[in-house]
């Protein structure tokens, strides 16, 4: 029994060895393309580079990495040859291509391909500011929402600053006993909406503090409307010259921006080969303008220069949109597609590579490599001179003006109060606070009513 179980033992260690021994070394080719595969020093790296390692862990295979000499993913010219990474693996320069490659039924004719390791379509990318976006609340755009709620705030601190000058300063109201007050709060809030059209509602301010806030609030208003209406003019103009583009009908409706994707690539078989008219005219316009670009990175320089919207897989249309803030894709994405890896016609290896995929799949793997390398880091997000509405740090210089204008008339109002309850103080040899008690109670007392004279001798000291 145990001579049966040693014996075993050792044929199963024989195998494992002859195995390993004539297990030889995978040529696998892939294509430089960000995250996918990117150069680092003298290697590679990238969401590929990491799918390669996971899977030779887990099958135990060695192998060795090269990019695709023509950096084409594989098409078939009109002779039947292809070129690619596909016509590596269909001439066996390669064992594997390991590449955002498309799965399609006419390579899947040439090549065996595994299972998908990333789900995508078709989309495209544009910068932001050749789009327009229509509004219902167009008058509104050249400020900020938190400009606007500034400009609230704004208008009432001035209205209630103009009530209380009006209230505090005797030039504006000298005997609260007999004379009626004219700088109501409502009336207040109506004469610097009168300012704000360049109207005047009289009756205006008679003393120096309440000038000093009229003459900076109508300061304040001249300048807002400038940069109101200039700013609403540069978004006229800029507008005029956008098109709204959020479908593909909508790219192929319009000539203004040119469009196109990668030469020989899967993305332009799709549009070549279907029967959507739509689609069909997108095909014509690139053939016709020769619209198409030699890769990846040359379709985002374009998006990116500007008026030319690159039509792409929209899992590589999202990196470039993390890291270039300037550009935006799609809403609409079309021609649901996966990527997988291609070996040749009846390769021993399609079925363990298939499940080892599917195992980094639901061990959450790929959805960790996805996260990793499709981070997003905004670069050039300054390059983009977009119209957009003023901020509040854009006009801070002119709050600041407002606010110190309140301040400076507020304690005018107050200084020719004091001025007023020191005179009579002196008159009538009283306390100086207790005259401006007085007064302040008189101006702010919801009557008004004039006090009874004190004729006690407490009062009299």
């Amino acid at each position: 029994m145990k001579f049966c179980i040693a014996l075993v033992f050792c044929m199963a260690a024989l195998s494992t060895w002859l195995f390993t021994a004539g297990a030889k070394e995978l040529s696998i080719t892939t294509i430089k393309e960000d995250p996918y595969t990117m150069t680092k020093g003298s290697g590679l790296e990238g969401y590929c580079i990491d799918l390669i390692s996971d899977l030779s862990q887990k099958l135990g295979f060695t192998y060795k990495v090269h990019l695709v000499k023509d950096n084409r993913y594989g098409a078939m010219d009109a002779s039947g040859n292809w070129n690619g990474m596909i016509g590596q693996v269909i001439r066996g320069e390669a064992d594997l291509a390991v590449a955002p490659l498309t799965l399609t039924a006419v390579r899947e004719q040439f090549v065996d391909m595994t299972t998908p390791f990333m789900q995508t379509g078709i989309g495209f990318i544009l910068r932001k500011d050749v789009v327009s976006d229509e509004s219902t609340f167009s008058l509104l755009s050249p400020f900020s929402t938190d400009t606007w709620v500034g400009v609230l705030i704004a208008f009432m601190l001035t209205g209630l600053c103009i009530f209380l000058v009006g209230r505090i300063s005797p030039t504006e109201w000298a005997e609260p006993d007999t004379e009626e007050h004219s700088f109501t709060l409502l009336h207040s809030y109506w004469y610097i909406t009168g300012a704000l059209t360049l109207q005047g509602a009289g009756p205006h301010p008679k003393a120096p503090s309440g000038r000093l806030v009229s003459a900076i609030w109508w300061l304040f208003a001249v300048l807002l409307l400038a940069c109101y209406f200039a700013n609403f003019n540069s978004m006229l103009h800029s507008n005029s010259k956008h098109v709204s583009i959020k479908s593909f009908e909508d790219l192929a409706n319009q000539d203004v921006i040119d469009y196109g994707t990668v030469d020989a690539g899967s993305t332009m078989l799709f549009f070549k080969n279907s029967n959507n008219p739509v689609y069909r005219r997108i095909h014509q316009h690139m053939e016709r303008k020769k619209s198409y670009v030699s890769n990846m990175e040359e379709g985002v320089r374009r998006a990116q220069e500007g008026n030319f919207a690159f039509i792409g897989e929209a899992v590589s249309l999202d990196l470039a949109v993390a890291r270039y803030c300037t550009l935006t894709r799609s809403q609409e994405v079309i021609a649901m597609r996966a990527y997988s890896i291609a070996a040749p016609l009846g390769s021993p290896w399609v079925k363990n590579l298939t499940i080892a995929i599917l195992q980094l799949s639901e061990s959450g793997e790929l959805t960790y490599l996805r996260d990793k390398w499709w981070a997003s880091s905004c670069m050039g997000a300054n390059g983009a001179s977009t119209s957009e509405g003023l901020h509040p740090n854009d006009l801070r210089g002119l709050f600041l003006l407002l606010g110190l204008g309140l301040g400076v008339g507020l304690l005018l109002a107050l200084l020719e109060l004091l001025s007023k309850a020191r005179y009579q103080a002196k008159e009538g040899k009283k306390s100086c606070c207790l005259v401006l008690t007085s007064e302040l109670n008189q101006r702010f007392s919801s009557g008004g009513d004039r006090p009874e004279p004190d004729t006690t001798e407490t009062g009299k000291a």
